[in-house]
């Protein structure tokens, strides 16, 4: 059995540093890889990101539009005709996120209005389409809003 002293890399794996200012046969003599002069010669050198030499950079020339509102809700959307396929008459949540139609039951879900329904359903979650409603209310079933 392989003992920890007796570990060591795989041949190729590893390669060895680059010896900087070591002499004119290495290549890497004088200035070392870095050119001649200038910034990017010195020591302590760093460029932030996006930085063009003092011209107005990239991100300030472009108009800024709009905004993000801070609090907004995004809704996992599910479709009536999607409810057809559920077994059981209620629907939650719980029960959209068991049969693989949301992703998270923790999340906000809204019903769409998309498809039809045939059947008598009770439906409790966060927010529905008017269309949606509708059908429901149509097909005999019921509805109510979570958080209201």
């Amino acid at each position: 059995m392989a003992e920890l002293h007796d570990l060591s890399p795989s041949a190729g794996s590893r390669r060895d540093r680059k010896r900087l200012g070591r002499g004119p046969g290495t290549g890497l003599g004088k200035t070392s890889g870095r050119g001649h002069k200038g910034q990017k010669a010195r020591s302590g050198a760093s460029i932030p990101a996006g930085f063009e030499g003092g011209q107005m950079p990239l991100q300030r020339r472009i108009p800024k539009r709009g905004f993000t509102p801070i609090n907004r809700v995004e809704y996992q959307v599910v479709n009536v005709r999607s409810l057809e396929d559920i077994q059981g008459d209620a629907v939650d949540p719980q029960v959209l996120s068991d049969q693989g139609l949301i992703g998270s039951a923790k999340k906000p879900v809204k019903i769409l209005g998309d498809g039809e329904l045939t059947r008598s359903l009770t439906v409790r979650v966060h927010a529905f389409s008017g269309s949606a409603r509708s059908k429901i209310e149509g097909a005999g079933g019921s509805v109510a809003v979570i958080g209201e």
